[in-house]
């Protein structure tokens, strides 16, 4: 099964400054979860995001594109990155999302591909 996890930032990108929020200590945890999730074929892609400020949203439903800045909601909490990955099951897929969490210092929501 295929799984999205996405790691939350809900007000460290704020705090720090910057669109990177990462620690040092939290980019090292990261990176070696990272390294285990590629050595284990688990690790498909994943990916940092820029900050909500820097998106556009398009709308051409109605035929001619409207193009708007910023998010499509606007929310003190957003996805700052992401893994895909392949993992055995639901239970694989929550126990790796909570190594997730603790490498990152983040909270992680985790929805499974279609």
């Amino acid at each position: 099964m295929q799984f999205l996890v996405n790691v939350i930032d809900d007000g460290q990108a704020d705090a720090a400054g910057r669109t990177h929020s990462a620690t040092a200590a939290e980019a090292e945890a990261v990176q070696a979860l990272n390294d285990r999730l590629r050595a284990d074929g688990r690790w498909l892609f994943a990916g940092g995001l820029a900050a909500p400020t820097d998106s556009v949203v398009a709308d051409a439903r109605g035929g001619d594109a409207v193009v708007t800045a910023g998010p499509v909601v606007d929310a003190a909490e957003y996805v700052a990155g992401f893994w895909v990955l392949e993992l055995a099951d639901i239970e694989t897929a929550r126990a790796v999302a909570a190594e997730a969490s603790s490498a990152c210092n983040r909270k992680i929501e985790l929805r499974p591909l279609l």
